[in-house]
C-alpha cells in the first residue's frame, strides 16, 4: 500500500513538464484566436500551406526510416 502512495504521490508532485503543458496551451489558444481574426478569404491560402507542410512532414518520416 505504500508503494502506491508512494507513486501517486510522485505523479502529484511532478512538475517538470509543466511548462511544456503551458506553451502547448499558449499555442492553442494562439492559433484559435488567429482563426477567429483572419479574414475567410485568407484562410484557403493558410490551410494549403498547412497541408503542403503536412505532405512534407509525411515524406520525411517515411524516408527517415
Amino acid at each position: 500500500m505504500a508503494k502506491i502512495y508512494n507513486a501517486i504521490e510522485r505523479l502529484w508532485t511532478n512538475t517538470r513538464a509543466q511548462d511544456l503543458l503551458e506553451y502547448a496551451l499558449i499555442a492553442g489558444f494562439v492559433a484559435v484566436a488567429a482563426g477567429a481574426i483572419f479574414p475567410t478569404t485568407l484562410m484557403p491560402n493558410v490551410s494549403m500551406i498547412f497541408s503542403k507542410l503536412g505532405s512534407l512532414f509525411i515524406q520525411s518520416a517515411s524516408q527517415g526510416s
